[in-house]
């Protein structure tokens, strides 16, 4: 007999003796108690909330993130999580600028509010098919020059807010 999943697999037939499929279903039910602990364990955490992290730090061509050791030129930041925001990934220009591809990921974490940081001086530009495309989803927008959009994003963070970020720290 062998393992299969996380129970037994049980042959038919008349070879199995009838102590043995006691002994089974008992190991079967042991299996599953500890599995039914283990996922109530998940389903406990996976109800509290993950909090988006601060951004820690902001100047001309670098950004860090709470939690990451990282240095950003450009990131995208979530509840739970942060990463480099690669402009090449969708061919994003200054103009037109912020398109939905760019904040498909960061809407898709479960966020109530969306935060665009335009640039220092707010070369990037946000064409009103972004800001539809997250409306749509449910998703509060707010663009704002960088440095505005980081202190937005960091109180919104305070509050307790699924708060999600797309943020261009140059021009």
């Amino acid at each position: 007999m062998g393992r299969e999943g996380r129970g037994f697999r049980v042959p038919a037939g008349p070879r199995l003796v009838p102590g043995l499929v006691a002994e089974l279903q008992g190991e079967v039910k042991r299996g599953a108690d500890r599995t039914s602990s283990r996922e109530q364990k998940r389903c406990i955490s996976a109800q509290l909330p993950m909090a988006s992290p601060k951004i820690a730090s902001l100047s001309w061509g670098q950004m860090k993130v709470q939690g990451s050791t990282l240095t950003y030129k450009d990131c995208k930041v979530w509840p739970g999580g942060s990463r480099a925001w690669d402009w090449r990934e969708t061919g994003t220009e200054h103009s037109p600028g912020v398109q939905p591809a760019d904040v498909k990921e960061v809407a898709e974490k479960g966020v109530q509010t969306l935060v665009i940081g335009r640039g220092m001086s707010e070369a990037l530009k946000v064409p009103p098919s972004t800001v539809e495309y997250l409306q749509k989803q449910g998703i509060d927008v707010r663009v704002l020059q960088t440095e505005q959009a980081v202190k937005e994003y960091n109180a919104l963070v305070a509050q307790g807010v699924r708060v999600g970020g797309v943020f261009h720290s140059t021009c």
